[in-house]
């Protein structure tokens, strides 16, 4: 009779006491069962991002403003078919003469913004200076926009690679260059007889690059 009590007892006592105390184990082996599928899906994840971080930027889908192929810099931009922001700049050769944009009107003009420090400046400088008869013998204004510097490197710029064509020099602030959208040097800005800036260039301007944007500038 004691023993069916304490049997009894011992029932009485594990209907009581919750499955989670009772059986541990199987409460375990569920926590990593869980861990584990957690773990495969987050390595996935990682696995997913990986890849995508790894995706050559070449697969990317191209600009369809720049002729990347060819290597053109040809570029757009939200200047392109409005009338060139006006300005009054000196030149660089210290004197008190300006040059005031609006004057020109009724003539191709082109900009060429660069610095003496932009080492693609300098790769370009004499290519500039070869084309320049050839432009003016076109009645293109070619002008050269210095951004902010020592004038004197500046000078030394110019006298460096034998340049004759009218050179100014931008504001302390370069505000000239950024009301054009210049986002480096050099950058090379193409306006036709009308005012309108037709086209820009974002590289060295090379004899195809310059032959394309001229062209521009006859319609």
């Amino acid at each position: 009779m004691k023993a069916n009590r304490i049997a009894h007892n011992e029932l009485s006592i594990q209907e009581a006491v919750p499955d989670s105390v009772i059986r541990p184990k199987s409460s375990r082996k569920r926590r990593i069962a869980i861990f584990i599928i957690v773990s495969v899906l987050n390595a996935a994840l990682l696995a997913v991002l990986w890849t995508q971080l790894l995706t050559p930027a070449a697969n990317l889908p191209a600009s369809t403003n720049t002729n990347v192929e060819s290597g053109l810099g040809d570029i757009s931009g939200p200047l392109i078919g409005k009338s060139a922001p006006d300005f009054t700049l000196p030149t660089l050769n210290g004197n008190a003469a300006k040059f005031h944009l609006a004057d020109f009107k009724g003539k191709p003009v082109i900009l060429n913004f660069w610095a003496s420090w932009c080492g693609p400046c300098n790769d370009e400088a004499a290519f500039l200076q070869k084309s320049w008869p050839r432009l003016q013998s076109q009645g293109v204004v070619f002008i050269g926009i210095d951004g902010p510097e020592n004038s004197n490197d500046a000078l030394k710029f110019l006298q460096k690679y034998g340049i004759t064509y009218r050179n100014l020099q931008d504001t302390i602030d370069g505000a000239v260059a950024i009301s054009y959208g210049v986002t480096g040097f050099p950058e090379t800005v193409f306006i036709d007889r009308n005012g309108v800036v037709v086209a820009k260039w974002a590289e060295p301007l090379t004899d195809q690059g310059l032959k394309m944007e001229m062209a521009k500038l006859a319609h």
